[in-house]
């Protein structure tokens, strides 16, 4: 028993496919957001955090010693601790890091140790905590000295992170939604595409084993080839079943005459009182057993052709002059009476369009359609000879030949003309008939030029 793969869902391999991009995307989306939401507030917390400094900065002079003093404005501190997450430390030093009051600890980054007026910031640790610091140089003068500080500020960074959360987190929920709708677009739009397949897969379920008819259901483009594939596989096989029907209607048709033959002629030698009528009734014993063989074997040549595809033949090739030759001498080979004249006149070789199997049984059907019904003595002549582009194969005899009228009928299946007296299933030139026609050549009947016998002519595509 051939084992049956394992199907798969269209749907859910559409859906993966969309949702494994998506979320790809989705995650430098976020990426891409978290880094933005933490530029964001940075930049909003330098702002506060470098007005803080200069709050502070404006609050710096010198004293009647001649010494910086600083007056700390502690609003300039409550704007940092306005969320209670977040700790705010400051150092003011003077010239060459003289510490003047705040946080003594408070170190300053190197890459921050520079003397510009712009404020300046940098990520640092302090007590074990991550802070960002702003560092603000300046100048304080009075009357007879001028002196250089540097206002240090720093700040937790837990506010800053939160805020980044709070916007990824926003934005995670939105790109959730997004995909949530995408996948559910999908969904809804797959099975709604989807609803042509299914109605055709219950109207063929719906057909009985007979009905082999081809699917004329209105599908997406994007299966009509696969349902004109299924049509030209229903074709072909509707073609082998009937074949198959009238091989077997054929056959108990043609075979009960040699069938009946056979039992009479067996019964008659059981009751046979002398050994020559025994011999006589086993000899027309087996005259019937031939007939059946060659009435059976024709039947397989017209079975095979009714489940042969002109498209699948439409590339063969034969050489024609050699089959002739062998058909011609088989038949002399199988000791031919001495009054039938055989022979063959041609080319060494000439290709034709054609399968040499059905070549063969075209030509010895013709050749035994001339032995059964041209009488005796007879001479036969299978001539061949490449004509404009084609191959024209002859089958001339000087037998008793068919009469005009009844030329396109003996070309039907068991059809036998006028002379229905005579033996023969009526297959012979039907046969031959159908091959050409298989291969695209053309059979004509006519007669000699001798005005005496049948000439039938058949002509093919030269290769």
């Amino acid at each position: 028993m051939t084992a049956v793969r394992s199907s798969y869902s269209l749907r859910s391999r559409l859906l993966l496919w969309l949702l494994l991009p998506l979320l790809a995307i989705g995650l430098l989306a976020l990426f891409d957001s978290y880094r933005s939401a933490r530029e964001i507030a940075d930049e909003i917390s330098d702002r506060v955090l470098a007005g803080s400094a200069l709050a502070i900065a404006e609050r710096i002079f010198v004293n009647d010693d001649g010494s910086l003093e600083v007056d700390i404005p502690y609003v300039a501190l409550e704007m940092l601790t306005s969320s209670a997450e977040d700790r705010v430390f400051y150092r003011i030093e003077g010239a060459e890091a003289e510490f003047i009051t705040g946080y003594r600890q408070l170190a300053v980054p190197d890459e921050t140790d520079r003397t510009e007026r712009d404020t300046l910031f940098a990520n640092a640790r302090f007590r074990g905590e991550p802070i960002r610091i702003a560092v603000l140089p300046g100048a304080a003068s009075s009357d007879t000295v001028s002196l250089t500080y540097r206002v240090i500020i720093a700040e937790t960074t837990n506010a800053r992170a939160k805020m980044a959360r709070d916007i990824l987190l926003r934005s995670a929920v939105r790109q959730a939604v997004l995909i949530a709708t995408a996948v559910l677009i999908v969904w809804i739009a797959v099975t709604l595409s989807l609803r042509p397949l299914y109605r055709l897969q219950e109207a063929v379920g719906r057909r009985s084993p007979d009905d082999l008819r081809p699917i004329e259901h209105r599908v997406p483009g994007e299966v009509s080839g696969l349902v004109l594939t299924i049509n030209d596989l229903v074709r072909r096989f509707g073609s082998s079943i009937s074949a198959l029907r009238n091989f077997t209607a054929n056959a108990s048709h043609q075979l009960r005459t040699p069938l009946t033959v056979m039992r009479t002629q067996l019964e008659i030698a059981n009751r046979a009182a002398t050994p020559d009528e025994r011999q006589a009734a086993l000899k027309e014993t087996d005259e019937a057993i031939g007939e059946a063989e060659r009435v059976l074997s024709q039947l397989l040549v017209l079975a095979r052709l009714d489940s042969t595809d002109q498209g699948d033949v439409a590339g063969r090739r034969c050489d024609l002059a050699d089959v002739s030759r062998q058909v011609c001498q088989d038949l002399i080979a199988g000791n031919l009476s001495p009054d039938i004249d055989l022979g063959y006149e041609g080319p060494e070789h000439l290709a034709a369009r054609g399968d040499a199997v059905l070549m063969r049984e075209m030509l010895r059907n013709i050749i035994e359609n001339s032995l059964r019904h041209g009488g005796r003595p007879i001479e036969i002549t299978v001539r061949l000879r490449a004509e404009d582009g084609r191959a024209v194969l002859e089958i001339e005899d000087d037998g008793s030949g068919i009469a005009p009228s009844e030329r396109q009928s003996v070309l039907q299946r068991f059809e036998r003309g006028g002379d229905t007296a005579s033996e023969g299933s009526g297959l012979g030139l039907a046969i031959a008939h159908e091959i050409a026609a298989l291969f695209g050549g053309t059979l004509d009947l006519a007669t000699p030029e001798s005005g005496k016998g049948l000439l039938v002519r058949i002509g093919f595509a030269a290769a």
